[in-house]
């Protein structure tokens, strides 16, 4: 499934409806920070998982 070019402009459009101009580089960057976050964690789990099969052998 993919979405083609009036879909993403409608969504677009209705995002600047929400949130507006003005608040819209904020929320960006919120959702930016929220997924460096995401993806520290996923790497922190992942050095994790190696020690902890060493334990338990």
């Amino acid at each position: 499934m993919s979405f083609g070019f009036g879909e993403i402009l409608l969504v677009v459009l209705v995002v600047l409806i929400v949130f507006g101009a003005g608040k819209l580089p904020a929320v960006m960057g919120d959702l930016a920070k929220g997924v460096k976050n995401f993806k520290k964690g996923l790497n922190e789990e992942d050095e994790t998982k190696p020690a902890e099969k060493q334990k338990a052998e």
